[in-house]
This record gives C-alpha cells, sequence and structure tokens, in this order.
C-alpha cells in the first residue's frame, strides 16, 4: 500500500504520528513521509529519531490552508491526525478547538482535493458520536466534512474516509500516566470520577495498523470503528495500584459515564464485519457503492436495529490482569 508513495501526517509529531512514522520505515518503503506540524521544538526531536533521506518536515498549522496546499504537492495518501483534543481546554478555549478541529478540516480536504491525493483518512474519537463536550462536538463536525468531501470531488480521484477508535493506552493526559504519576509522587488515594465509568482501550500500534487496514478497505465516506475491549475506571485503578484505596471526585465537564462509538441512530447505517464496524454516509454520492462489501472483498451485514456499541455494553472487557500487562508497555 504505501512502498513508493508518499504520505503525508497533519499533527505528525504527536504520539501517533512518531509512531506511524517508525511503523512506516519499518514494515515499508515509502517513497517519502511528509511530517505536518506547528512545533518546531518536536520536528528537532523527533529529526533526530528519524533522519532517513525518505522523511520530510514541514513547520505548519491546519489553520493554515495555502502552507497546506504547498505541503500536499505530488503527496499520494494523508493522514489527519491533528487537533486539540483536550477536553477541559476545549471547554474553556471553544473557539480555538474549533478553528483547529472545524476549520482545519476543511483545509485539509480543500488541500488534498486541489493536489490529487489519492486517500485521505482523517483520526476521529468515540467523543464524537452523541457529543455532550465540544471536543466530540468539533470532531462530529469533522466527521461530517470529511464524509462530505466525496461529493465535492468531480472527476478528482480523491477519496475521504474516518476512523474512529477510543481511548490510546498510555497517551498524554490519558488516565494510565496519571494514576502511574500520582502514584509516584506517593499518594495516599486515587481520584475516581465514577465507579461505574468505562472506556474502549486500544494501543497504539493497533490503532496505526487499523488505519492502515483502512486505506485498504475504503471506498470513500464510510467511518471505520474497531471493535475493541473495554475497561472498568475501577479495575484501572486495581492494576495501577491495587493496595490504595479511590476517593469519588465526580464527573469532570464534558464526561460521559459511557463512551459511544457506534451511535443508537445511527443503527440503520451501521454494519458488522469480523473486527469492526463500519457506518455508512447519511447522503448519497454520484456514485453507487455497496459498503457490504469492502475493496478488499470483506462482506459485512446489517446490524439489529437501535444496536449501540457503546464500552458499558461491550462484550469484552479487560479483567485487571490484562490491565496489568497494559500498563507495563506505558
Amino acid at each position: 500500500m504505501f512502498t513508493g508513495k508518499t504520505v503525508l501526517i497533519t499533527g505528525g509529531t504527536g504520539s501517533f504520528g512518531k509512531k506511524c512514522v517508525e511503523i512506516l520505515l519499518r514494515d515499508y518503503s515509502p517513497k517519502k513521509i511528509i511530517v505536518y506540524s506547528r512545533d518546531e521544538l518536536k520536528q528537532y526531536e523527533m529529526q533526530q529519531q528519524f533522519h532517513t533521506e525518505v522523511m520530510r518536515y514541514f513547520i505548519g498549522d491546519v489553520r493554515d490552508e495555502s502552507r497546506l496546499k504547498q505541503a500536499m504537492r505530488e503527496v499520494d495518501f494523508v493522514i489527519h491526525a491533528a487537533a486539540l483534543k483536550q477536553v477541559p481546554a476545549a471547554e474553556y478555549n471553544p473557539m480555538e478547538c474549533i478553528k483547529t478541529n472545524v476549520l482545519g478540516a476543511q483545509n485539509v480536504i480543500n488541500a488534498a482535493i486541489e493536489n490529487g491525493v489519492q486517500k485521505v483518512i482523517a483520526l476521529s474519537t468515540d467523543k464524537a458520536a452523541n457529543p455532550v463536550n465540544l471536543y466530540g462536538a468539533t470532531k462530529l463536525a469533522s466527521d461530517k466534512l470529511f464524509v462530505a468531501a466525496n461529493n465535492m470531488v468531480g472527476s478528482n480521484p480523491t477519496r475521504f474516509s474516518v476512523v474512529r477508535y477510543g481511548n490510546v493506552v498510555g497517551s498524554r493526559g490519558s488516565v494510565i500516566p496519571f494514576f502511574k504519576k500520582l502514584v509516584k509522587e506517593g499518594v495516599k488515594e486515587l481520584p475516581i470520577t465514577d465507579v461505574r465509568m468505562t472506556r474502549f482501550w486500544i494501543t497504539l500500534e493497533q490503532g496505526i495498523h487499523f488505519v492502515f487496514k483502512s486505506f485498504e478497505r475504503m471506498y470513500g465516506g464510510e467511518i471505520f470503528v474497531p471493535k475493541l475491549p473495554s475497561a472498568r475506571i475501577v479495575d484501572i485503578a486495581k492494576a495501577i495500584a491495587p493496595y490504595l484505596p479511590y476517593k469519588i471526585i465526580g464527573i469532570r465537564p464534558g464526561e460521559k459515564i459511557h463512551e459511544v462509538m457506534c451511535p443508537k441512530d445511527d443503527s440503520h447505517l451501521t454494519l458488522q464485519f469480523h473486527d469492526h464496524f463500519v457506518i455508512r454516509p447519511t447522503i448519497t454520492f454520484n456514485r453507487p457503492t455497496d459498503y457490504k462489501v469492502n475493496a478488499v472483498g470483506e462482506v459485512g451485514t446489517e446490524v439489529e436495529q437501535d444496536f449501540e456499541y457503546n464500552s458499558g455494553n461491550n462484550p469484552h472487557f479487560l479483567t485487571v490482569d490484562e490491565i496489568c500487562q497494559l500498563v507495563d508497555h506505558v
């Protein structure tokens, strides 16, 4: 898929981008990898780690459409990972979140179409399904933009799809490194928002391989959702510090008890495959597409009416021992 091709990653100096570059260099032979981000220090640090001749580093913001158009010249594939992701920060700085996550998404779309990029996948989040916070609302808007972009291409070959998944184990700001930091500082108890709380969990490498597979599976317009295990917040606390009690601090602004990845309201659009779901577009495109058989020949089936895939009704929950194994790699 990526051998001999040029791949651009927006937000490429983040945890996803760095791991993505590592896997691309390890498992493929790309013609060029372009890291597009606004942080010069992170780019400098990344250049020390990845300094092969195929690497390119572009300073730029997704808010800057003209810079994106420059960066995407002769690019084959784009992974759009750039976003403002912190829920509380988005609540306090809503317009900044909108500028990056919504206006920035449209800039990526415009640049990709103008340059004839083959395929674009935008990274989404479980918080975009039935959003209750601004971050989730901006990512839902971004998802809608990328799906609808398939009607903007005309005769252009560019196709757009979305990958939506849950919390990444060990990512910046997530609960596992936060709990480990508290334990290291010698706290006497761990803060738990709500004992009922559950979350989907995926490792960074699993997420990247799912994105890569989605490039092969996509026609354009799909939202790809992997089947993931869930974890209970109290079990995460037990895995990290079984000897510590916990205190209930209440849900933070914009949080849910359970995260949703396939909403009930989209059940009539949702297809189930062996290891993932596909949410078909709500709109029709100029070209008829049978999403029940994907581009690699896998066959999906309709889910039941009112089906919802959320972290609370998930049939697969991680045990404390399984969480311990994940924690050891963070």
